[in-house]
């Protein structure tokens, strides 16, 4: 079977190729392309099963480009497995027994996944190294990937907000006023896309280091993921918070993160709440 001209000219203006063989007198155009090689770009997720009458004049084997023999497919548990045991094999030994210097030195050479190589610099964590509150909050953005501090820009901002009214602040102050802030990630995931669970379980030892070299006497876990990553659930943060938690030992406070509280200010009492919750155990 041929196309005729007018034929060939509808399908180029609905952007099919024509993919039976041309007649010999027929002008060069672009090359035919094989009806399996349309019915991909029509529907990537499902590669089309050829007709009886596309195998019948489709050219012989010796005529058609070899293509490379497709990997299998690899499960998604599989690669998150093999993830998680890459990092563990290269992350430094006897993190928890580090000290301050030693600790920092050695998130800020981690090149144990793949984040180390879209940073800009790592994101250790501020505040007293002996605060009675520590905040956790979830990965670096934009900004705190430039500055190396987390919660900066406007979610920082509004934070400093909520803190001064109990009493709290990351400005320099004695342990009982000013906290020590870190992320569960100390690097900024590219486009500040959620943390994958292999970066988590990579960047865990360093966190729960810094909470046994902080002793706080109570830890905020803000947003979703610190509360999920902190706590081992997979809980909604909406159950998690109004509740009383535990790590290492120390209390945890689950509350909202400040950039989601700039998205949905209506649950700012909500996190005064929390707020209270916390300054009500430091005086306890």
């Amino acid at each position: 079977m041929t196309w005729s001209e007018r034929q060939r000219a509808m399908l180029r203006e609905m952007g099919i190729p024509a993919f039976w063989p041309v007649p010999p007198d027929a002008p060069v155009e672009d090359a035919p392309v094989a009806a399996s090689a349309v019915a991909d770009v029509i529907s990537p997720a499902r590669p089309a099963m050829p007709s009886a009458s596309a195998e019948a004049v489709a050219p012989p084997p010796s005529a058609r480009p070899a293509r490379p023999e497709a990997k299998p497919p690899v499960s998604l548990a599989a690669a998150a497995t093999a993830g998680i045991e890459a990092i563990l094999r290269e992350r430094p030994e006897g993190i928890d027994q580090m000290d301050w210097p030693t600790l920092r030195q050695a998130v800020s050479g981690c090149t144990a996944c793949g984040l180390c190589e879209s940073r800009q610099q790592t994101v250790f964590g501020v505040g007293h190294e002996h605060a009675s509150v520590m905040i956790i909050g979830e990965a670096p953005g934009e900004q705190e990937d430039r500055q190396g501090e987390p919660f900066v820009g406007r979610a920082g901002q509004l934070l400093d907000r909520m803190l001064s009214p109990v009493g709290l602040t990351r400005s320099e102050a004695e342990a009982s006023r000013q906290v020590f802030i870190a992320n569960v990630l100390k690097c900024r995931p590219p486009g500040n896309r959620n943390p994958l669970p292999a970066e988590v379980a990579q960047c865990e030892p360093y966190l729960m280091r810094q909470i046994a070299l902080v002793k706080p006497h109570v830890i905020i876990a803000m947003g979703r993921f610190a509360a999920q990553s902190l706590l081992k659930t997979s809980e909604p943060i909406g159950r998690l918070r109004g509740r009383l938690h535990e790590v290492q030992g120390t209390p945890v406070v689950v509350t909202y993160h400040p950039a989601y509280l700039l998205r949905n200010p209506v649950d700012k009492g909500l996190v005064w709440d929390d707020l209270c919750r916390v300054r009500e155990l430091l005086l306890a």
